[in-house]
């Protein structure tokens, strides 16, 4: 893994800057979620409204609790036994949790990631980041640095290449309180 190649991104992050960076399935478009003028700069640029909501992903639990509401023993169990890994979970979010990540929903979608790269991303940053898939919405997600460098370069602080995890598909999202599936991963 190269660490320079981590810290540039990680400070591209940190400016407030978009980044590209592979994940289970796709490459993802990614920024920090709590700054609002990049969450708002990632929604412009892929045309996805704000009501919808974003998943960020993380390279641990402890990056991802406060934005969420506390847990059960029970519910952290069921989380465990899918993470790290391909399943994004809406769990109900905190009242502090900002709306440009929640949308208009009482949940966040969140994820501990075990795709290598973005996990070290993560933890380069020391939070959690945005994750969506890197394309304009409508358009089939990019599955190779140079897919984003065509359809998104100009508009990106960074793009961390590598191989994305293989996965034919984005990830499942189930709902933590209902375990209803959202997405088929």
């Amino acid at each position: 893994m190269n660490m320079l190649r981590l810290d540039t991104a990680a400070r591209a992050v940190r400016a407030g800057g978009l980044i590209a960076y592979p994940t289970e399935a796709v490459y993802g478009l990614g920024c920090d979620p709590d700054d609002e003028a990049a969450v708002k700069r990632l929604l412009a640029l892929k045309r996805r409204p704000m009501h919808k909501g974003l998943i960020l992903i993380a390279a641990d639990f402890a990056q991802l609790a406060r934005f969420l509401q506390p847990l059960s023993a029970a519910e952290h169990a069921r989380l465990a036994a899918t993470w790290p890994g391909p399943q994004t979970w809406l769990i109900p979010a905190r009242s502090t949790t900002p709306r440009w990540l929640r949308g208009r929903h009482d949940t966040l979608a969140v994820r501990v990631t075990a795709h290598p790269l973005a996990a070290a991303l993560c933890r380069r940053c020391g939070h959690p980041l945005v994750s969506t898939s890197a394309n304009r919405s409508g358009r089939p997600p990019a599955r190779t640095a140079l897919a984003v460098r065509r359809q998104l370069s100009r508009h990106l602080d960074y793009i961390l290449t590598g191989p994305t995890g293989g996965a034919a598909k984005p990830t499942a999202i189930r709902d933590l309180r209902t375990e209803r599936l959202i997405r088929n991963g």
